[in-house]
């Protein structure tokens, strides 16, 4: 059994934590539910014809979102060599995983990152991600691409600091009566961007 761990000891923030493949020492830690988030703007793209670039819409009352929980098999992420699970721990307990998976087009494709609420903005996200991308890496795959929305600008500020090129939009995939006026927003980290 392949275990995957990362000791991570942050002096920013006096703590320390683990990156834990997803395995079933560790099974009772995922699914994890959906935590809210802070909507305070939306990322707008700008497509020129060849390439993509974006400003921001920054709203003048934050606001705060919940998506309904992930349905998926935690199980399925298990010893499964098209697919993965990272969950960083913090004294025995989740503060943040993420879930990446082979495409057809030999992409991982990054399936979630959550991380707790109170452990946001202290670098959790970024290790998980490092975690991901390796595993790509490790899985001769071409690079990393996710999807979000456009209202979510934290995450994608994130993502475009960690390196992530706009690579697409769809105005369709929210066609839901509560998430209309939310716009998919597709991401890309390959070599050759």
């Amino acid at each position: 059994m392949e275990i995957y761990v990362i000791c991570i000891i942050n002096k920013e923030f006096n703590m320390d934590y683990s990156i834990i493949r997803y395995n079933e020492k560790i099974a009772s830690l995922l699914p994890e539910k959906q935590e809210p988030f802070e909507i305070i703007g939306r990322l707008i793209p700008i497509y020129n014809g060849q390439c993509w670039d974006v400003t921001e819409d920054i709203f003048n009352k934050p606001t705060v979102k919940t998506y309904p929980d992930d349905i998926y098999n935690p199980s399925e992420y298990i010893n499964n060599p098209n697919q993965a699970a990272f969950v960083a721990v913090h004294n025995n307990l989740w503060i943040g995983s993420i879930r990446v998976c082979k495409r057809w087009n030999n992409n991982a494709f990054i399936d979630d990152l959550s991380i707790s609420r109170q452990f946001r903005g202290k670098g959790i996200g970024t290790t998980l991600m490092d975690a991901a991308v390796n595993w790509s890496k490790e899985n001769n795959l071409n690079g990393v691409s996710l999807e979000t929305q456009d209202i979510n600008l934290l995450a994608c500020r994130f993502y475009m600091k960690y390196g992530f090129k706009l690579g697409g939009i769809d105005c369709f995939v929210y066609t839901a009566e509560e998430y209309k006026k939310e716009t998919a927003l597709y991401f890309y980290l390959l070599p050759n961007l």
